[in-house]
């Protein structure tokens, strides 16, 4: 009798997600997969589905920004960037994505910014300590990977002092992606006076509703008046390594300017959303007298809860309306249906497309997946080069001279709909040519994949890759 009685409540429970599966209108081939999982897998499908299948979507921004005190904070941004002067909103490239970028996420590009384009670890955490010293307002952390070590406790060491002189600390650190960061350090931060809180904790009552959907940003703003954002996060492996994959390779961003407002905007919301708290959204942002250069900067995040998939669109936009080459580095280059064929038709046509990635990788089943695509990216004309030297995990792409892209999100699924993401557009052509000529010169040190060759690959490793390739969308 209990079997009849848990196969009947098992039933219900399937159709119930099915039906939810088809009101909720995801692509036909997901929905066809998940079918399949729920009905083929006993318990194990819903529990996948649980975890990974639903579409967050239906629960926008809008309904968050009902809030008074979230609609208040934005109705200032609103009013901050009403008063720059306007970018140019052409046809081309640039306009194009602009438009796409502010209609999608609602931060206009600003003028007037320095960007400073920052490679690997040490160079990166010397500007990011250089700027926490100077803090005499607020330091505002978020962060996907925060592990303890020595960058950690110089971390604390400044805080303690920074805290001591009244500087405002707070910290957002994912509570997957920081599983390691012990209660000891938490306890110690808090007991400074540090304000620091988890994005979605591990928690089992609510392990299934949100293992999938973790916050990647990385942000740092010092008194409204810098902020850094990319793939770096808080770990000593961007200093000494990793055993396993050797040294990482990473690109991280600084600025200042207008710019560094919209950061701070995406931190806001977050230490909202986190703590409930309505104090930070009252900070008043610094006056801004000067130009820090002659940057045009614009912020685009992004999240499971977007209707769209802002950063996904932009990456799309990117790859379609590139006219002479468009260069992406990314250790994770599993795309989705529509980056796929933007990259296969971008190449057909005639642009210059070349994707660098890593030849390790930190994760087996990702390595395959990777590689699952290659082939169909080679016979349409896209150039893949494989870094040897340690782990690279920039995510950058620049095209045409004219636009960059430097942030937290991979070119994965997981990325451009599960995940927070944030990243920075940049337009501006010596800012370009700069990343360009990096990117050639990694080019310089790494293997190019040939069509040819990669087709006479083992039996087994096309045995590999389509396996792999299976677990693409929730990778």
């Amino acid at each position: 009798m209990f079997w009849i009685i848990a196969l009947i409540l098992y039933i219900i429970i399937a159709v119930a997600m099915v039906i939810g599966l088809l009101v909720n209108g995801i692509k036909p081939s997901k929905t066809l997969g998940w079918l399949l999982t729920i009905f083929t897998i006993p318990v194990g499908g819903i529990l996948l589905y649980w975890m990974m299948g639903r579409n967050l979507r239906k629960y926008s921004w809008k309904e968050v920004q009902e809030d008074e005190a979230i609609k208040g904070f934005i109705k200032r941004i609103y009013q901050l960037q009403a008063s720059r002067p306007d970018f140019i909103k052409t046809q081309d490239q640039q306009g194009a994505i602009s438009l796409l970028i502010e209609n999608n996420s609602g931060f206009r590009p600003s003028n007037g910014n320095e960007a400073i384009l920052l490679k690997d670890g040490k160079v990166t955490f010397d500007a990011i300590f250089k700027a926490l010293e100077s803090a005499d307002r607020y330091i505002y952390l978020l962060y996907y990977i925060f592990e303890e070590g020595e960058l950690a406790e110089r971390l604390m060491a400044l805080f303690r002092e920074k805290v001591r002189l009244g500087v405002q600390v707070k910290i957002i650190y994912d509570g997957v992606g920081s599983y390691s960061l012990s209660k000891k350090y938490i306890r110690e931060l808090k007991s400074i006076g540090v304000e620091v809180f988890p994005f979605l904790p591990f928690k089992l009552g609510r392990f299934l509703a949100s293992v999938n959907y973790r916050n990647h940003r990385k942000i740092i703003i010092v008194d409204g008046k810098i902020a850094f954002t990319g793939g770096i996060n808080i770990s000593d492996k961007y200093l000494k390594g990793d055993l396993v994959l050797g040294k990482w390779h990473d690109m991280h961003l600084q600025l200042r300017g207008l710019a560094v407002y919209d950061l701070q905007a995406v931190f806001m919301i977050d230490w909202f959303l986190v703590t409930g708290d309505t104090a930070a959204l009252k900070v008043d942002f610094p006056k801004l007298s000067e130009s820090f250069g002659e940057t045009t900067v614009q912020i685009v995040s992004g999240g499971p809860d977007d209707y769209f998939s802002p950063i996904g669109q932009t990456y799309f936009a990117m790859i379609t309306k590139a006219k002479e080459y468009i260069y992406i580095t990314n250790p994770y280059i599993i795309p989705g249906s529509a980056v796929l064929r933007a990259l296969e038709v971008s190449a057909t046509s005639g642009v210059d497309v070349r994707l660098l990635v890593s030849d390790k990788a930190d994760s087996v089943l990702v390595n395959w997946s990777v590689r699952s695509y290659f082939e169909s990216l080679l016979r349409a004309g896209v150039k893949i080069y494989l870094f040897p030297d340690g782990f690279l995990h920039s995510k950058t792409i620049v095209s045409d001279d004219r636009i960059v892209s430097i942030g937290t999100a991979n070119m994965d699924v997981r990325s451009l709909e599960q995940n927070y993401e944030v990243n920075a557009i940049v337009y501006d052509t010596e800012f370009s040519v700069l990343l360009k000529n990096d990117f050639l010169s990694d080019l310089d040190q790494s293997i190019s994949v040939d069509y040819r060759t990669f087709m006479k690959r083992p039996y087994i490793d096309k045995l590999k890759e389509g396996f792999a390739k299976i677990f693409s969308p929730i990778l």
